[in-house]
């Protein structure tokens, strides 16, 4: 019921704003978001709330060294791609 309520509030927020404040304008995905994600055990959000996501050349080896740093930057420009962001900018 509570979760119902939630979102004919967030509805309302969005048609009929009565308030200038950013923090009261959501939306109803975001606000069921809220509601059905606190409903969940700490366990369980804890869980699902890292993502291990492989990266390529880093997550290949345990560990690198490197003499200085600029020995690690040329390392990042020549064997890491573009999108991980460790290129010079």
């Amino acid at each position: 019921m509570t979760a119902y309520l939630l979102i004919l509030v967030a509805i309302l927020s969005r048609v009929a704003p009565l308030s200038h404040h950013a923090w009261w304008n959501f939306t109803a995905v975001g606000g069921s978001l809220l509601f059905f994600g606190a409903r969940r055990p700490l366990k369980q959000r804890l869980r699902y709330a890292f993502i291990k996501t492989y990266k390529p050349v880093l997550d290949d080896v345990s560990y690198r060294s490197f003499v200085s740093m600029e020995e690690y930057r040329r390392w990042c420009e020549e064997n890491l791609p573009d999108w991980l962001g460790y290129g010079r900018v």
